[in-house]
């Protein structure tokens, strides 16, 4: 099947607050909108390589919400990440003969600022260490922001990779490999030379999967994720921005401002160069 990454969901508490923190660290964010139920709104921070950032956040409480429970037991932070299929169903049926169980498709829609009404379908796994998928109903490019929503001040043009913290290597591996099944080059598993850390990267559109385990875990790093997948579950860890060469001289993660993403820069010697703001701006 057909399958690239989406977006991110970043759970926030404030969004007011969450996009004026996003635009400081020298991120463009549009505000997204209404969910139908009310429940939720969010603002996107779309780039240039069609992926983007839902920073979302519930209005009421929501107690049968994993990202609801997720916020009030651990904080704010990366909880979920999107694969977009041609078709959901379709995607669905093809993880399914594979043995891969996904719930769905289910109708989900946005109401814009604008009043424009969007629809998509959404497909969810069984497993928290897979992505959801999101299959768009209206055209993609109503939902997600193009053009000059997509030039950022801190150089970001991308997401160049996601790590996923997993309980047991060889299971989640095994589960990717269902999804995505024979498209692309096969996975590579590696031993992070002096960190005695395994890992495995998988080829998703543009981006890379990181799959890290708690089962290999060694050293801070190992440690980190083990504390990770005990406090929030299985799922995505932290994202890396692809940008021009030295992007990460500039702009350092900040997990506060960035509420509780963790994220590091990809430099992309060939990228063009970008217009940055101050250092103190992109803190």
């Amino acid at each position: 099947m057909s399958l690239r990454l989406d977006h991110l969901v970043v759970l926030v508490f404030d969004l007011d607050e969450a996009v004026a923190d996003y635009r400081k660290l020298g991120f463009t964010v549009q505000i997204g909108g209404d969910h139908p139920d009310g429940i939720t709104h969010n603002a996107l921070v779309a780039f240039a390589d069609g992926s983007y950032l839902e920073l979302i956040a519930f209005r009421r409480p929501a107690p049968d919400r994993r990202w609801w429970r997720v916020g009030q037991s651990i904080g704010e932070g990366l909880v979920d990440m999107a694969l977009l299929p041609a078709d959901t169903a379709g995607a669905v049926g093809q993880a399914a003969a594979r043995g891969l169980v996904y719930d769905g498709p289910t109708p989900g829609g946005r109401t814009r600022p604008d009043g424009g009404r969007l629809a998509w379908t959404v497909a969810r796994p069984r497993s928290f260490d897979l992505p959801f998928l999101c299959g768009d109903v209206t055209p993609r490019a109503e939902r997600v922001p193009a053009g000059a929503a997509t030039i950022h001040p801190n150089g970001a043009l991308g997401i160049a990779s996601v790590t996923i913290a997993v309980a047991d290597m060889a299971t989640s591996l095994a589960r990717w490999r269902a999804l995505l099944g024979t498209e692309g080059p096969p996975a590579e598993i590696v031993t992070v030379a002096g960190l005695g850390q395994v890992i495995a990267t998988l080829a998703v559109g543009a981006s890379r999967i990181v799959l890290v385990s708690t089962s290999d875990a060694r050293g801070p790093a190992g440690e980190a994720i083990a504390r990770h997948v005990a406090a929030r579950g299985e799922g995505p860890y932290a994202v890396g921005f692809g940008g021009p060469a030295g992007t990460g001289e500039r702009a350092r993660s900040n997990r506060l401002a960035a509420h509780g993403l963790r994220f590091e820069w990809v430099d992309d010697p060939a990228a063009p160069a970008v217009a940055r703001p101050p250092t103190d701006a992109v803190a």
